[in-house]
């Protein structure tokens, strides 16, 4: 392990997550965005539904770890929603038992510490007629239907405010967008640029709006090694150091993307 220790910011989930450190992901922007202040962590598993999350839940996890996230960000619910297959093989799980399985993950998370901080992303909508022309030939893919992922997402919402967890609506922010089925999925499902814009977008809205001490804002955590120094660069008057430590906060404005806290 390397030094000095940060906070940590785990992504737990299925291909949302595993294919958010792509290029313009929403996981990949957030890393960019906390560039010395805190690690982002993946773990993402692409295909995964709750079921097996909660088959590896204690080895990522481990509730005698020496140092706990101070965050995490979970996501399944996509592939648990897929329409049951005959033989009784692949990723759908019931509703009611995706529900319990969520359950178990958070109560899990909140027991790691008491300064673990988590966030839940209920499940996004998808373009069916999208995934109908990349996935003709996979049955897998042609098995989602839209209205349950809606339905999905809406349970998962209610989960989280009975047990007081702080969820993003994807479900609805992604339908913000007049234009979201032609900007915001790649195949139907996965993510562009765009759509991970407002997933980050979403994330900063949670973790500005709320009082957790210490704060996981981007504002409220200090750049490592950011104090002034004589060895930073020259500034544009030519007469004097400039200290960049906040660099990343200039490229994150640049992606078009309101990352202000009140």
């Amino acid at each position: 392990m390397v030094g000095p220790e940060r906070p940590q910011f785990v992504l737990f989930g299925s291909s949302i997550v595993q294919l958010s450190f792509s290029d313009g992901g929403w996981g990949a922007i957030l890393a960019d965005l906390y560039s010395r202040k805190a690690d982002i962590v993946l773990r993402g598993y692409s295909g995964w539904n709750s079921r097996r999350a909660l088959q590896v839940l204690d080895k990522v996890f481990p509730k005698d770890a020496a140092v706990q996230p101070s965050l995490v960000i979970v996501y399944f619910g996509g592939n648990d929603s897929v329409q049951p297959h005959p033989f009784g093989i692949g990723t759908h799980v019931p509703l009611p038992e995706y529900v319990e399985n969520m359950r178990k993950i958070a109560l899990h998370l909140k027991g790691l510490s008491e300064k673990t901080r988590i966030i839940f992303l209920s499940v996004p909508p998808i373009n069916e007629d999208q995934i109908r022309e990349v996935f003709s030939d996979y049955s897998g893919a042609l098995a989602r239907k839209n209205e349950l992922c809606g339905k999905y997402s809406e349970a998962c919402l209610e989960l989280c405010k009975e047990l007081d967890i702080k969820a993003i609506d994807l479900w609805t922010a992604i339908q913000k967008r007049k234009d979201w089925l032609t900007t915001c999925f790649l195949d139907g499902i996965h993510f562009t640029a765009e759509a991970s814009k407002v997933v980050v977008q979403e994330i900063l809205k949670v973790l500005a709006e709320n009082d957790w001490e210490p704060s996981l804002h981007y504002k409220s955590i200090p750049a490592e090694f950011g104090e002034d120094s004589p060895y930073d660069p020259i500034g544009s008057d030519g007469k004097s150091a400039s200290n960049v430590s906040e660099f990343s906060l200039d490229r994150i404005i640049h992606r078009g993307i309101h990352v202000d806290k009140d």
